[in-house]
């Protein structure tokens, strides 16, 4: 017997896809029966995908923090099923913060989201269906992490966004959800490791506060992207998804 794939028929729009978590979860999805248009604002990142690509997975370079390029793809794409996965960790505390810091940081973390989900928005509508996904963290408001002022308030802000909208539109069919994991392996976590110029010490520091005593793999957040994107989610909006091993327990 054929097994059934959770996301048939669906169409997911996805940023960040060049690496991690969105690049794990967009062949996830896709491996799930979805089109997938993975996006990146490293075009590199989108070739190299492209050349290990799944059958139902459609890669293109994109910069989300560009309003007027954003609706246009999504207006080509129309997608049933946003995943807004794009964003940038800042390091230092709030005296450490420049003004181009803080405006970059919005930009990209919050209102890039807020760019994806108002363009897609009246495709769903009009369907009378839709599903958003927001990638905030457990950095934000549900746990104060020491020297990450900028990162906190703005994924912060995404589970506020998210929580609006699920709120909004519950009532014609549109679910938005965000994911708030703890500290996860992934490319751009060992480039800050050793940015840090001491590698080891700064793992250790990183594992210490996740009491199951490792890291996350980028697999283990793309199994609930998926679960979130998959109708076996339906009666699933506004939440906060904390998939963080015990560190905000």
């Amino acid at each position: 017997m054929t097994q059934q794939l959770r996301l048939q028929g669906k169409t997911i729009f996805v940023s960040a896809a060049g690496q991690g978590i969105g690049r794990a979860s967009a062949i996830a999805m896709a491996k799930q029966g979805a089109r997938v248009f993975a996006t990146d604002i490293n075009a590199d990142a989108m070739l190299q995908l492209a050349d290990e690509h799944h059958e139902r997975l459609e890669t293109c370079p994109l910069d989300v923090t560009n309003k007027s390029e954003v609706d246009r793809f999504i207006a080509d794409i129309q997608p049933d099923t946003v995943f807004n996965c794009a964003g940038f960790v800042h390091h230092g505390t709030i005296l450490e913060c420049s003004d181009d810091d803080w405006d970059y940081a919005f930009q990209l973390n919050v209102q890039s989201m807020y760019h994806t989900i108002r363009a897609a928005l009246p495709f769903m509508l009009d369907r009378g269906a839709g599903n958003i996904i927001n990638m905030s963290s457990v950095a934000s408001s549900i746990v104060g992490a020491p020297n990450r002022f900028i990162y906190g308030t703005t994924k912060a802000a995404v589970i506020g966004l998210t929580k609006s909208v699920a709120k909004d539109y519950v009532a014609m069919g549109i679910r938005a959800n965000c994911i708030c994991p703890g500290t996860v392996d992934s490319p751009s976590l060992q480039q800050r490791l050793h940015d840090t110029g001491d590698y080891d010490t700064a793992l250790k520091q990183f594992i210490a506060r996740q009491p199951m005593g490792r890291l996350a793999t980028v697999g283990e957040i793309a199994a609930l992207v998926v679960y979130l994107a998959s109708d076996e989610s339906g009666f699933t909006t506004g939440q906060t998804h904390i998939i963080d091993g015990g560190w905000a327990s």
